[in-house]
């Protein structure tokens, strides 16, 4: 069984217990070994493929910009997780990014973030941002033929989620290190690594099975599928 380092918040309010029950969930479901990393716990150095998972946003900082809009900057979350990736892209293991993680992928490659926009989570949306999937904010999107996404997902196109406020723009991609594998209205919310074996990120949540569709939920089982058959260097 494939061991997954899963890195997940440290906070103990009740919504990140039950948002980190769900990624845990999710890679349980799809055939791996989930192994719970937080900040200030010593770094696994042993793994078969790193899950980055969602939560605060990264210091604007590392991507050498000034505060324009990030809000609750967790700077030792990006210290472990920046560290945690290089290692692993090292060794060429799978690497999955969610929302932040998606985020972190952009940021270690050299991109950037659009620190602030409005209209992609529910509670600026008049809706309660609820982890279990009761309510969200949906949209569809186009996944481009032939990536690795569409290939994990079987689909081209996706019913997924919105719960975020930092966003990746073409202009702000890291162009030399990513492609682009969904666009929508201009944001960028799927990339992958060409020049690795299984580095994807995703900007919306698909550890939540209510709100998104069968399809998106699929990647977890490619990602695990993925650490399975591709040996780690």
């Amino acid at each position: 069984m494939s061991r997954v380092a899963v890195v997940v918040c440290s906070h103990d309010k009740e919504r990140c217990a039950v948002t980190r029950r769900q990624y845990l969930d999710a890679i349980r479901r799809a055939g791996g070994d989930p192994i719970e990393v937080r900040p200030g716990a010593p770094a696994p150095t042993d793994f078969d493929a790193l899950f980055l998972t969602g939560g605060e946003d990264i210091d604007p900082s590392r991507y050498g910009e000034p505060n324009m809009g990030s809000e609750a900057v967790d700077r030792e979350r990006d210290e472990l997780e920046l560290e945690l990736l290089a290692r692993a892209l090292e060794r060429d293991v799978p690497v999955l990014g969610v929302c932040r993680g998606f985020q972190v992928l952009n940021v270690h490659f050299g991109g950037s973030l659009e620190q602030h926009v409005v209209g992609h989570r529910p509670k600026e949306m008049g809706i309660p941002d609820d982890p279990e999937g009761r309510d969200a904010v949906r949209h569809e999107v186009g996944v481009a033929p032939g990536s690795l996404l569409a290939r994990a997902t079987g689909a081209r196109r996706l019913a997924v989620n919105s719960s975020h406020h930092q966003v990746v723009t073409p202009e702000r991609l890291a162009a030399n290190g990513l492609n682009a594998t969904v666009l929508y209205d201009g944001i960028v919310e799927a990339l992958e690594s060409p020049a690795h074996r299984w580095v994807v990120g995703v900007q919306w949540h698909p550890e939540r099975p209510l709100q998104v569709d069968a399809a998106a939920q699929r990647i977890f089982r490619a990602f695990v599928e993925a650490a399975e058959v591709v040996p780690a260097r």
